[in-house]
This record gives C-alpha cells, sequence and structure tokens, in this order.
C-alpha cells in the first residue's frame, strides 16, 4: 500500500479515536453532572409538610426535587449539604407583606390550647442587607423561623430574627412575640423583642450610618445555631442553642395575654412603637381559637420603602428598582443555609388551605 496513503488512513483513524474517545468522556462528564444535581428534598426530607414561597412572590407547593437558581437551591462547605433560601431586598411579596421572602409555610394549622406541635431547625446565616437605614430596627436583619397566624388580623406570635450590622464581626440572634391586637382595627399592633444572643431589636444606630457598639456575644455570618419551637397547651417554649455560647430557654403563654391595658405596654415598646401609633392592646385571650402554622426560611425584613412611612420597618435600603441580579451582586440580599431540620405535627391540626387561598 502506498505510505501516504497509510499515514492518511492511520492519521483519519487517530482522529477518529481521539473524537469517539471525546463524545465518551462528555456523555461520562454529563451523566456525572446528572449524578451530582442534589435536591433540597434530599437533605431534609420533609417538604410533604409545606408550601414552598418564593422571592417572586409565587407559592410552588411541596418542594420536591425542586431548585430555582434564584432562591432555592442546595450547596455544600465541603462538609455538608444545606438547603440554601434567599431572598432580595426588592422583589415581588407574598399576601400583604412589605418583605419578600423565600420561606416555607405549613401546609397544616393547629390550634394553641390543643396543639403539641414542634419544630426545629440548624442553619448559619450568610448574608444581610448590606445597605440600610441604621435608625430603623428592621435593617440588616432576616427572619430565620415563625409562627403565624391563618386567621384574624393574620399576626405573628413568634418571629425568630438573625440582624448585623455592616461592618461588625458579629450580629445578634432574638424573638420577637407580635400582639393579636384586640378590636378591628390592627394598626396599633407591636412587637416585643427578647434577645437571645447579642441585642435584640430595640438597639438602632443613632445615625443613618452610625452603628452601635457590635455585641460580645453575638453570632458571626456563617456560623451554625440551632432553635426548638415546641406549643403544647397554650404555652410556647423556645430553646437556642450554638458551639460556644450558652443555651438558652424561653416560655410565653399563647392563649392568656399580658397585655391587655395601655399600662402593660413594656417600655422597650413605649420607646419604640408607641411615638409612631403603634399603641394597641391585645386581646384577653391572645392567640386562643385562631389556626397557627409553622414558617421556616429567609424572610428578608430590610427593603427599599422609605423611613418616613414607619421608621421602623421601612429600611430605605437599594433595591435596584428591583432587579434581583443587581441586588445580588453588591449584597442587598438575606441569605441563610439549613443543615437539619423537622417538623412534627399534631393529630388535631387541620388543612391550612384558607391561609394561600387569601394570600396567593
Amino acid at each position: 500500500m502506498n505510505k501516504k496513503i497509510t499515514r492518511t488512513l492511520f492519521v483519519g483513524i487517530g482522529a477518529l479515536l481521539i473524537l469517539n474517545s471525546c463524545k465518551d468522556t462528555a456523555k461520562k462528564s454529563n451523566k456525572e453532572e446528572v449524578q451530582k444535581t442534589v435536591y433540597a428534598s434530599d437533605v431534609i426530607p420533609f417538604f410533604n409538610d409545606w408550601n414552598l414561597i418564593l422571592g417572586d412572590g409565587s407559592n410552588v407547593g411541596h418542594a420536591n426535587n425542586f431548585e430555582h437558581k434564584d432562591f432555592f437551591y442546595t450547596a455544600n462547605d465541603g462538609e455538608n449539604d444545606w438547603v440554601v433560601y434567599k431572598a432580595p431586598n426588592a422583589g415581588d411579596t407574598h399576601g400583604t407583606s412589605n418583605n419578600t421572602r423565600t420561606e416555607l409555610a405549613q401546609v397544616k394549622k393547629w390550634y394553641p390550647a390543643k396543639a403539641d406541635d414542634k419544630l426545629s431547625a440548624t442553619l448559619k446565616v450568610m448574608n444581610v442587607s448590606s445597605t440600610g437605614d441604621a435608625r430603623v430596627a428592621a435593617s440588616y436583619s432576616v427572619v430565620v423561623g415563625q409562627i403565624h397566624s391563618a386567621d384574624g388580623h393574620e399576626n405573628e406570635p413568634l418571629k425568630i430574627f438573625y440582624k448585623k450590622f455592616p461592618g461588625h464581626t458579629k450580629g445578634s440572634v432574638f424573638w420577637h412575640y407580635e400582639i393579636n391586637t384586640a378590636g378591628d382595627d390592627n394598626s396599633g399592633r407591636w412587637d416585643y423583642s427578647t434577645a437571645v444572643w447579642g441585642h435584640d431589636f430595640s438597639i438602632v444606630g443613632s445615625e443613618e450610618n452610625t452603628y452601635p457598639e457590635e455585641p460580645k456575644d453575638g453570632i458571626a455570618l456563617g456560623e451554625e445555631f440551632s432553635y426548638e419551637i415546641k406549643v403544647k397547651d397554650g404555652i410556647m417554649y423556645l430553646k437556642f442553642a450554638s458551639a460556644g455560647h450558652e443555651t438558652k430557654s424561653f416560655s410565653k403563654n399563647l392563649i392568656k395575654s399580658e397585655y391587655t391595658t395601655t399600662a402593660d405596654i413594656p417600655e422597650q415598646t413605649q420607646k419604640l412603637f408607641v411615638p409612631i401609633g403603634q399603641d394597641g392592646v391585645e386581646r384577653k385571650n391572645a392567640y386562643a381559637g385562631e389556626g397557627c402554622f409553622f414558617k421556616l426560611g429567609s424572610y428578608n425584613q430590610t427593603n427599599g420603602k422609605s423611613p418616613e412611612v414607619n421608621r421602623n420597618w421601612c429600611s430605605g435600603a437599594e433595591t435596584h428598582d428591583g432587579d434581583i441580579k443587581k441586588q445580588y451582586k453588591d449584597g442587598n440580599y438575606a441569605e441563610v443555609w439549613f443543615k437539619e431540620a423537622s417538623i412534627f405535627v399534631s393529630e388535631n391540626a387541620v388543612s391550612n388551605e384558607g391561609y394561600f387561598t387569601k394570600n396567593d
């Protein structure tokens, strides 16, 4: 055979072998990439008990084998897989809220007086908004767990916050009780804040960009902590734990109010809420008779609304006119990672569909 033809033939065969090898490698790579996909339901398999609300205001239902790269997905920190909940300062909100959330909402509700229900979680906050007004109590904070009422005013007997000011290494963890306002006018509702580690909600800056002293016993971004919420026979029990920090426990009666007269309004509330007209009192039986349910995720408390509207809840933060990519690029979002979570739902719980029908 002619040497030139032989050489050409070998070259052709070699190229073909290389091409096939590349195709096989590509197929193998694609297959491996598919196999590497880890869904939130692979990490924490409890999503049949929840509907997932995204930072665009949509309700996607049960989040089994689901991800959304802007709001809800998984990440690995080199040791563990985590479920990521991400919410910008501005997007489409769910229900009547001023704030965006990527958050689970329980599909069943339970009544505090008959409850025996429990939620626990281990998490770390990875980001809070990079902008906001330091004088506004909600600036730079995110709610990572809640009890919400599905009935009446739809108030919140529990909100668990993480808050960190710019330039600080450590942030604060605190929890709120919101009164279930007496009467039909809910505009007078207010929260009472209790510190777990660091400051409570009422500690704010003296000027827009002047921050209070950094908490000595606070929690840093990326530092794990856990909470446990249990409601039994009308009493809410809370437990907070984190390595290197004192474990803290609290309790609160959800069916008998401490705040039925103006004289009962705590000093903290008188300074923070009463000056802006939020000076209501609570029903004597608090949240008794109302269906309540758990929430978990990233409920961003920083928004772009003017502090002139409400100096406690309107942060005046950067929103880039709702452009999510720009907000994510310069840190104007809240991001929370959950490693573990569990829920126990009592036999007395009933469907919460009415809440979603009203708010979706």
